[in-house]
């Protein structure tokens, strides 16, 4: 496990800094990831860190940039470190559906593959369940 694991997952409050995926429900615990990766010059301070659950990070990989399908073709990525995820995302409560409102969240949103039909069938439970937020 990352050694800086405990002081990113507080400051996460336990949930999945992309999807808000909330980790108590896993079986595992998330992944402290590079938001700016080391192979594109980041580096390991806990500024360039993030939780990430399983599936948005291996669709993450080294990806900085996505694409926003109604506006520019290389759009940079959510950064949690720098952006409010409320103003670039939105969940639709009746689908669960995460939808990007700006051309970060629908890059993110695209790249991340955050509404697979699984992770949407799992959210919506989250949501009736009251684990999701």
């Amino acid at each position: 496990m990352n050694p800086r694991y405990a002081a990113v997952s507080h400051r996460a409050v336990h949930r999945c800094e992309y999807c808000h995926a909330p980790e108590a429900i896993f079986n595992l615990s998330f992944e402290v990831e590079h938001v700016i990766p080391i192979s594109r010059d980041g580096t390991d301070g806990e500024i360039n860190l993030a939780l990430a659950c399983r599936s948005c990070n291996l669709h993450k990989s080294d990806h900085v940039t996505g694409i926003d399908q109604i506006g520019k073709p290389a759009v940079r990525l959510f950064h949690p470190r720098q952006d409010d995820w409320e103003e670039h995302f939105r969940v639709e409560i009746e689908t669960g559906r995460v939808e990007g409102r700006t051309e970060i969240g629908r890059a993110t949103v695209a790249c991340l593959r955050i509404n697979e039909p699984l992770q949407l069938a799992a959210r919506r439970q989250w949501i009736r369940l009251g684990f999701y937020e």
